[in-house]
């Protein structure tokens, strides 16, 4: 799960763990079914807490989803963080976010649903992944590695076709999801304007593995 800076005593520790844990049935809960009118009751028994432990932190289960959503998809992209600290080049970086998304399927299924289900209105959010990927494709478009112009339009292209590798991952888990997200990571680049050798030689590149 995503951490911020340790409580200072043990109320707060208390607290956020409180916190953490209606966060967590929530993740749970639309993983499983997606099913946002479970009962406030039925979250609190979920979470292990006390009801009236709910409006001590959120004003609503929209509020809730909302902040399980959130959490999720950091969770996400610190996850690809961890697997690409090194790399510098914005067109592998881009790569594998797609190659890695794929195998998630297997090793982090929960974080995958919720993105398929969840996650097309956060393709511009302030947390998760899109800041990360917003990042790369600036610093791709300035350094010249990219040729579009505008890196929020191009968010938009890739976080459109992440979610539908996704989709795609969770419904066909026949098809080989590595050659899937690589063959559309080589689509997004060419799109982003790498020439099409390249593309597809970046995309084929050793991927390490999640755990």
């Amino acid at each position: 799960m995503p951490t911020s800076a340790p409580p200072k005593n043990r109320f707060e520790r208390r607290r956020a763990e409180t916190r953490q844990a209606l966060v967590r049935a929530a993740r749970q809960i639309l993983a499983e079914t997606g099913d946002t009118s479970a009962s406030i009751q039925a979250i609190a028994e979920r979470a292990d807490v006390g009801f009236g432990s709910f409006y001590n932190h959120f004003e609503s289960k929209t509020e809730l989803f909302d902040a399980a959503v959130s959490d999720a998809l950091e969770e996400f992209g610190q996850v690809i963080d961890a697997r690409v600290e090194g790399v510098d080049d914005p067109a592998e970086l881009v790569a594998a976010g797609f190659r890695l998304t794929a195998r998630m399927a297997d090793s982090h299924p929960e974080l995958l649903r919720i993105l398929r289900d969840r996650g097309l209105s956060h393709i511009h959010s302030d947390s998760g992944l899109s800041p990360r990927a917003l990042r790369d494709l600036e610093i791709g478009i300035a350094s010249g590695r990219f040729t579009c112009d505008n890196a929020t339009t191009a968010l938009s292209a890739l976080g459109g076709t992440l979610l539908s590798l996704v989709a795609l991952r969770l419904d066909r888990p026949d098809l080989d999801g590595d050659e899937a997200a690589s063959d559309l990571a080589e689509m997004v680049l060419r799109m982003l304007g790498v020439a099409p050798d390249d593309a597809h030689e970046v995309t084929r590149r050793p991927l390490p593995g999640l755990d």
